[in-house]
């Protein structure tokens, strides 16, 4: 048998850097630096714990998905369980599949599609006020009306008839781009207005086929109990919080992406000029529309909003050829894989033919995953896709945005990846059927595919 310290020693751990990880650091920059010096695993000290960074498909599918059961969710997740409770984004175990079975049939197809009214109405409001500030020759600032637009459509899913008595409490989403915790504080005690609404509900036999409506009447399939109204509070948060910021994160980004690359914005036109003005999309139509899928595709690809996921070991395991011992913290950089320089051609370039027939290549699977993947995926995917594609084809038909500032962007890489600044920009009313006439970008680059980003 082998002795102890030659088991020991016969462990492979990656390398990494000595010096640990200092809060005072941007962690994405921090990593970006280590990645480039170590590669697809590294072993640092980060708040304490001793973590493997991984930015390998391969090392991201065993966690996620092939050995997913003995991973539970990293430290990084008690801040999310402070603000929102033990709801789905942080339970574990039988309670997280019980919560997961409970939810899961508010997020069917049918009951999502039946939703695209709501977003359709957010949408047509917004572009109302965009096509005036355009006839006003007035700026917009992008990055809080899509904020404030995705929270509409998320409140109307989630509240149905009690929209516009919940709205002005959750302002606060949008009106406070500080994620710290005086944020946490007062959304927490937000819940006390899904308890009250629900109750509300009780008290008058109201039966509501919106979101909250359908968590109220989900039983669990074993004892045939409903929520907790804890519990229910939890997960409403939950889906709040979730279904608001990543969407509008992806959002802002695209809109930024479109009008620094004006070729992928005249082929988004050339697609969406086959649309009737009256016709609005909704769920079973949109696979028609594959360019603008593949536009939202590559903004998900460089700015992921999830851009780091967290796991913990709970028994010793193996990455490729490296021990894993119990305990150990995982960071899976999706930012990093789905910009990795041998994964991805020109990997930091926006190029949103990657995602078509022609550019099909052989990838590992979790070569892409901001929704991450396995059975912890997100459950909203389809509806944040849904109010994506919805937003961009009924925005880009009618309108452009231009944004001149010659800096690039900054990150604000904290729970979600964000921009550190909002933007401004102008919008201008295209001329419908015949693409963007009145605008020509001088520095139009002819016949190139991949255009970088920064």
């Amino acid at each position: 048998m082998m002795s102890e310290t030659n088991t020991r020693t016969a462990h492979l751990y990656p390398p990494g850097p000595d010096e640990p990880y200092s809060p005072t650091q941007d962690l994405l920059s921090w990593m970006n630096n280590y990645f480039k010096r170590y590669g697809n695993i590294y072993k640092a000290s980060v708040y304490g714990s001793s973590v493997y960074m991984i930015s390998a498909p391969e090392y991201a599918e065993h966690v996620l998905r092939k050995n997913w059961q003995n991973y539970k969710k990293g430290m990084a997740i008690k801040r999310i369980a402070w603000l929102l409770g033990n709801g789905l984004m942080v339970s574990e175990g039988e309670f997280w599949k019980r919560q997961r079975r409970m939810i899961q049939p508010a997020f069917r197809h049918d009951a999502i599609g039946a939703l695209s009214h709501v977003i359709t109405a957010a949408n047509l409001a917004l572009l109302e006020r965009w096509k005036e500030a355009a006839r006003e020759k007035k700026s917009v600032n992008a990055t809080r009306d899509i904020s404030r637009m995705v929270a509409e459509s998320v409140l109307m899913a989630i509240f149905g008839v009690d929209y516009e008595h919940v709205r002005p409490h959750f302002s606060i989403l949008t009106d406070e781009s500080a994620r710290n915790l005086q944020f946490a504080e007062e959304f927490r005690s937000l819940g006390k207005i899904v308890s009250r609404v629900a109750a509300e509900r009780r008290k008058k036999n109201i039966k509501s086929t919106d979101m909250l409506g359908m968590l109220m009447e989900a039983r669990d399939r074993d004892s045939g109990q409903i929520m907790p109204d804890r519990q229910l509070v939890n997960e409403t948060m939950t889906l709040i919080v979730a279904g608001h910021e990543t969407t509008a994160s992806t959002l802002n980004w695209v809109w930024y992406l479109l009008s620094q690359h004006p070729e992928v914005e005249e082929k988004l036109w050339r697609e969406l000029d086959n649309v009737h003005a009256s016709e609005l999309p909704d769920l079973n139509d949109l696979r028609r529309f594959a360019y603008t899928r593949h536009i939202l595709d590559e903004a998900l690809r460089l700015y992921p909003p999830g851009w780091l996921m967290t796991r913990r070991a709970l028994k010793d395991d193996h990455l490729g050829d490296y021990f894993v011992p119990a305990g150990t913290e995982i960071y899976i950089s999706t930012y990093h894989i789905q910009r990795h320089p041998e994964l991805w051609e020109a990997a930091d370039c926006f190029c949103p033919d990657r995602f078509g027939p022609d550019f099909s290549q052989e990838r590992h699977p979790p070569t892409m995953l901001p929704f991450s993947v396995g059975p912890r995926n997100c459950i909203g995917e389809i509806f944040a896709r849904l109010e994506m594609q919805i937003h961009l084809m009924m925005i880009a038909k009618q309108l452009r945005l231009g944004y001149d500032e010659k800096k690039p962007p900054e990150l604000d890489a904290a729970v979600n990846l964000r921009s550190k600044y909002d933007f401004v920009m102008i919008p201008e009313i295209r001329a419908s059927g015949n693409g963007y006439e009145t605008h020509q970008r001088e520095q139009r680059l002819e016949g190139s595919t991949f255009n970088s980003v920064s």
